[in-house]
Order: structure tokens, then sequence, then C-alpha cells
């Protein structure tokens, strides 16, 4: 009996952590995205963008605009840690920690002056879905459960 529990345990612990097919086969290559430049890269995130949240041509204006900004923020950050090869000390971590969620603030206060309540909705979920879809299949529901609590 406890190994038919275990067996269950076990087959149910690995199809939680199981990845959709097809959500793999739609993400490109990490490979792939960096042969792009980085204005190819802002178009296609922007054509994502539109498509999933129905931008207007004013939207999609001010979203270029926004990415933009991001993509060479991040492309700063990036040539920034290669050419500091030392490990970060606490400090240095918790102020680019600090920073980094800032930005996110700032992020989160200029896509709701940009989008629609339904728009800024489906946006949240996107972001959520990309953040955290990794962690488990359970996430989703553990938050829609606690909203709902």
């Amino acid at each position: 009996m406890k190994k038919l529990i275990i067996a269950v345990l076990l087959a149910v612990g690995l199809s939680a952590f199981a990845q959709d097919k097809k959500e793999m086969e739609k993400r490109p290559d990490r490979a792939e995205m960096e042969k792009l430049t980085p204005e190819q890269r802002n178009q296609l995130m922007l054509k994502k963008m539109t498509l999933d949240l129905d931008l207007n041509a004013k939207q999609q204006t001010e979203m270029k605009q926004i990415i933009g900004e991001r993509s060479a923020k991040r492309e700063a950050m990036r040539a920034a840690r290669k050419a500091n090869q030392e490990k970060p000390t606490a400090d240095a971590l918790f102020a680019m920690k600090n920073k980094m969620l800032d930005e996110q603030i700032a992020m989160k206060n200029k896509m709701k002056t940009i989008l629609s309540p339904e728009q800024f909705e489906k946006w949240n979920a996107m972001k959520d879905r990309q953040h955290h879809g990794h962690r488990g299949s359970h996430d989703g529901e553990r938050k829609a459960a606690l909203k709902k609590a």
C-alpha cells in the first residue's frame, strides 16, 4: 500500500512540473532571439502586444517608445554586468534589486495610463504567465484562490 501511495504521489508531482508541449513550441529559442537586432526584437514585441491587447495606433506609438527605452536599459545593464565580472556585495545586490523593483513600479504605472482597464488586466495576466509560468501549473490557481479569499 505504501508503495502505491508513493507511486501516485510521484506521478502527480511529475505531472505538475511537466511543461505543456504546445506552449514550449510557441516560445522562440533564446539563441534565435539573440540573433535579432534590438530593433527587430522591439518590433516583434510591439506586434505581439498589439495582437494580444488589441492596441490602437496611439497606444502602439506610446508602447513603441516604452519598449525602446526598456530595451536600451536592458542592453546597458547587460554590458555593465559583462564589464564587471566581480560578484556584487550584499549592498550592491540590494541596490540593484531595489532599482529593478522601482522600475517595475514605474512601468506598471505607465501601463495603467496607456492601457484601458481591460487591456491592463490582460497585460498583467500575460506578465504573470511569462514570469511565473515555469514554477508549476498550480501558481495561477493559487493566486485565483487568494484573490477570492
